[in-house]
């Protein structure tokens, strides 16, 4: 069996490695602080108000943005890549969502739906989500103004010139379409308001895979962002 080079680990004794480990759970728990602090900060935003009507495609037909809530008055939306020419999904956004069906049998139950938005038309989406055995809402924005409106999709100027605003920023970018996610509240009147978006990096929150990766002796062994990911069915 070949050996697997893990930068030489220093073998040591059990008290030593319990004292190193103590150590390492000090830096674990201000990182948990740290974490719940950036939660109650992302709650505390501002919300802005959306005006404009969004009508996407989906399986039974044309619904809107409120549509999307299902009785719900939270909503999440993943950007997920999939642009009209393309033959499948993103790789990565599909590793993302291959987490989502799981984790939306509980969030469901506290008031948050999710829904998926890509600009390939429903007809391309909705037998490569058959093939990854996906359950949850998935809709179609082509045609709107939806994934530029959210700065998921650069728009022609911004594709001509190399750069986005993507991530809050103007920003390089190497292709039209970029991962991200937005939410939305809905109240008691039906008015919508987007509270929150992340991108890039910030999705990474929401990969319970890497969790247990990160556990690991090994960890990630990437070469470049996700470049181990494949769809779950060509592993």
């Amino acid at each position: 069996m070949k050996t697997i080079d893990l930068d030489q680990p220093k073998i040591v004794s059990p008290s030593e490695w319990l004292s190193a480990r103590q150590r390492l759970l000090a830096k674990e728990k201000e990182l948990t602080h740290a974490r719940d602090e950036v939660s109650r900060l992302r709650r505390k935003l501002p919300w802005v108000e959306v005006e404009k009507t969004y009508i996407f495609d989906g399986p039974n037909g044309t619904v809107s943005l409120a549509d999307l809530f299902e009785r719900r008055s939270q909503l999440i939306v993943y950007h997920f890549m999939y642009g009209p020419e393309w033959e499948e999904g993103c790789p990565g956004c599909s590793f993302l969502c291959d987490h989502v069906d799981a984790a939306r049998q509980h969030f469901e139950h506290h008031d948050i739906s999710f829904a998926a938005v890509s600009r390939a038309p429903w007809a391309k989406i909705a037998p490569f989500k058959q093939r990854m055995g996906w359950k949850f809402n998935w809709v179609s924005s082509f045609g709107t103004d939806f994934n530029y409106d959210f700065h998921a999709t650069a728009t022609h100027d911004e594709l001509a010139a190399g750069k986005m605003f993507y991530n809050f920023e103007m920003t390089e970018i190497g292709g039209e379409e970029q991962p991200g996610g937005s939410v939305f509240y809905k109240d008691e009147a039906g008015d919508i308001f987007h509270t929150y978006s992340f991108y890039a990096r910030g999705g990474e929150e929401l990969l319970g895979a890497y969790k247990f990766i990160d556990l690991s002796p090994k960890g990630r062994m990437e070469t470049g962002p996700l470049s181990w990911v494949r769809y779950h069915d060509r592993y």
